[in-house]
């Protein structure tokens, strides 16, 4: 068994555990089959009292549960928990390391400043209509005719679904411009060609005037109606890039400190030992990266509730503490009456796993964001600009909150998941996390770092931790991930699809 603290009147599953099973360590005897990850009773728990983990209620008992028993969504129900958001009191300033100090990478510098892990080309749209020109002129730039070209990782399209057929202003147009301009100003990109239909919603005029961005020698655009048409943009868009990859492949890696680097949090398919083992070792890493300057984003909204007083307290001050209620009170809203994870029940995935709720799942999944203090709130895509770690507003569906934090800014993706999860995702790499040795071992053509071991009491959440941080610089020196080494994440740009369609 695992106990996650003295007050709890729950323990997890380490190991399957036989009915009858007696287990001297909590002085009781299971009286129902337990499969690892999951809960049982340590004590008689009354019907309508707390259910406690990590000395926090998770829900309610929906009966009278004795010792031993198999606590799950069977006999967990969730309820309105009156909350003290102590705003603040929690936050603690982080002692960054002096910069002779801090560790390093092996990084692309830009002409701004900012500091990339990979060096792409990218091939945008405005517009789903031009989709299939930028998957073809992408695809063109195979492995033998990017050979002269060793310093440029790819050159990738990103398309979506979205740019006509929806509002013409408002929040679902200002999601779509915020990430694509993200994307085309991110570090990791060197230069972008921009295709557009040249008759839809989000114009390449509009978008450019929306985002202030310029064409010029590292940003081109193609019209498709005023080129001719499908073919003719194909072969624009080929000499383009041609036109751009000289200046793409100058670009070289030189040591620069870990303050360049920014982390997108993330997790999916998690399961009852992901808030054991690999979220929290994730979080040390966390706390590692931000000590040394760097920036790691937590997201994730809808999965971050039941928890929000708990954040609030992380807080640097009571308005950056309202700035994320504000956001929770959104997402209330907005999935009022609906059959979302938000109004209690998760997941088939996460169910299986362990996890009877969203508040057990938000408990474990917030503590990828480690120990430190919270020094910002951001809506979707926006660009990220605090050091530290810092809450930004996205759905809990991968892809989409995943697009949201690169958009952002965040130059590597760390992933944590207990059932299995094959994400990846461009022009940041995708570290993934197993959260437990026997997924690992199915998995690991996907899996980059077994954090089972602290599962199993081979290794401390600190030595993992220390292990992650380690991968991410290697990584973010240029080591391939996993997913990255797969050629997986063209399909998982996925801009967050708020609004009408019409």
């Amino acid at each position: 068994m695992i106990r996650l603290d003295p007050a709890d009147n729950v323990v997890v599953a380490r190991v399957e555990i036989p009915k009858g099973t007696a287990i001297p360590s909590e002085g009781i005897t299971a009286q129902d089959d337990i499969p690892p990850g999951h809960k049982l009773a340590t004590q008689a728990i009354a019907r309508g009292a707390p259910v406690l983990k990590y000395n926090c209620v998770i829900g309610f008992a929906g009966a009278d549960v004795p010792p031993g028993t198999y606590v799950h969504t069977h006999n967990v129900l969730m309820d309105a928990v009156q909350k003290d958001y102590r705003f603040a009191q929690d936050y603690v300033p982080v002692e960054v390391l002096p910069a002779a100090e801090r560790a390093t990478f092996m990084g692309f510098t830009r002409e701004d400043g900012r500091v990339g892990t990979r060096n792409y080309l990218g091939v945008f749209i405005t517009v789903n209509c031009a989709a299939t020109v930028a998957r073809k002129i992408a695809d063109y730039f195979d492995e033998e005719r990017l050979a002269a070209f060793p310093n440029v990782d790819g050159v990738v399209a990103f398309v979506h679904n979205q740019g006509c057929g929806m509002e013409m202003t408002g929040e679902p147009m200002d999601l779509l411009h915020r990430t694509l301009a993200g994307y085309i100003r991110h570090p990791n990109i060197a230069a972008a060609v921009v295709c557009g239909l040249g008759c839809e919603r989000n114009t390449l005029d509009t978008f450019f005037k929306s985002t202030a961005l310029e064409a010029g020698k590292r940003l081109k655009t193609l019209r498709m109606q005023s080129l001719g048409g499908t073919k003719a943009t194909i072969e624009a868009g080929k000499a383009l890039v041609w036109e751009m990859l000289p200046a793409a492949n100058a670009a070289t890696r030189a040591p620069v400190s870990a303050e360049h680097i920014t982390i997108g949090l993330q997790c999916g398919g998690s399961d009852g030992f992901s808030g054991l083992s690999a979220n929290p070792a994730l979080g040390r890493a966390v706390d590692l990266l931000v000590q040394n300057g760097g920036t790691a984003i937590l997201s994730e909204t809808p999965e971050l509730y039941g928890i929000e007083h708990l954040l609030t307290a992380r807080a640097r001050d009571e308005a950056t503490g309202r700035q994320f209620l504000e956001r929770i009170q959104w997402w209330l809203e907005y999935t009022e009456g609906r059959d979302v994870q938000m109004q209690g029940v998760v997941g088939p995935g996460n169910q299986a796993g362990g996890l009877a709720n969203i508040i057990e799942k938000s408990l474990g999944g917030a503590r990828k964001g480690g120990s430190t203090g919270i020094e910002a709130v951001y809506r979707y895509a926006e660009p990220v600009r605090a050091r530290g770690l810092v809450l930004m507003d996205t759905p809990g569906y991968d892809p989409v909150a995943a697009t949201g934090q690169i958009a952002g800014g965040a130059t590597l993706i760390c992933f944590t998941t207990g059932r299995g999860s094959c994400f990846g995702s461009f022009p940041a790499p995708t570290i993934k996390l197993a959260s437990n040795s026997t997924m690992f071992a199915r998995m690991e053509g996907d899996m980059d770092i077994n954090c089972g071991p602290v599962v199993d009491g081979e290794k401390t959440l600190d030595q993992m931790g220390r292990e992650i941080f380690e991968t991410i610089l290697a990584v973010a020196s240029g080591q391939a991930s996993k997913s990255e080494a797969l050629g997986v994440g063209q399909e998982e740009f996925a801009p967050w699809p708020i609004g009408v369609t019409g």
